[in-house]
């Protein structure tokens, strides 16, 4: 029965004949249990069992897991101790935790759009995507410069240098994995700028090529 049923409460239930009921049924007095389920349908509006106001739907993502395992590995194991009598008893054994693959699947859920990742900064596994376009080598020169500088002040830097690739591809690509800031090192070259995205928020901002390491720099940190 329900854990709601308790013992000098009142019911009314069904009689087990047709168009009939039992009222005035007294849990303990009547009937017992022989265990209990979750049998009532939670609503918006229920008051809430601690008496602290109506209770709200909400939509959540579960991350932890407990898995009763039983004796089933602890069998195969022979996996034994003594209990306070001295005696060999085989261990119940259980496992419980933060799941690291649903918490991968969290963070992705509650950050993204239409075109694919947002990952916060705290939790990007890097925090620059580095993208070279087009054909000229001087593009590719500069970005791995800019690669090379950052990374030694000790930010990560996803690179993108495939050369036969269609700068199309690469923003979209970079759209996808959704590192928080992207550098667009292209056809802006030839006049001394880079293209700088804020992957959230979707900023776009072209920068002096010889500034774009100071400010990103300072969006990283910032």
């Amino acid at each position: 029965m329900d854990a709601r049923v308790v013992s000098g409460t009142a019911w009314v239930t069904g009689a087990n004949s047709h168009e009939k009921h039992v009222v005035g049924l007294v849990a303990g007095r009547d009937f017992t249990h022989d265990g209990f389920i979750e049998c009532a349908e939670v609503l918006a509006g229920d008051p809430a069992p601690d008496g602290s106001g109506p209770l709200e739907i909400a939509r959540g993502i579960e991350i932890g897991h407990i898995f009763q395992l039983g004796t089933k590995y602890a069998d195969v194991l022979d996996l034994k101790v003594l209990d306070e009598n001295g005696k060999a008893r085989t261990v119940t054994m259980g496992s419980y935790g933060i799941g690291v693959s649903r918490v991968l699947a969290a963070i992705a859920e509650a950050n993204n759009d239409g075109k694919g990742l947002a990952w916060p900064k705290h939790l990007a596994p890097a925090q620059i995507h580095l993208v070279a376009t087009g054909k000229d080598e001087e593009v590719f020169v500069k970005a791995e410069q800019l690669a090379n500088e950052w990374t030694s002040a000790g930010i990560e830097v996803l690179f993108d240098d495939r050369k036969k690739v269609s700068p199309g591809v690469k923003f979209a690509d970079s759209e996808l994995l959704g590192l928080p800031i992207i550098v667009i090192v292209g056809r802006g070259l030839a006049n001394g700028v880079v293209e700088v995205r804020q992957r959230a928020s979707d900023e776009r901002v072209e920068v002096p090529v010889d500034e774009v390491f100071e400010r990103v720099l300072d969006l990283v940190k910032n």
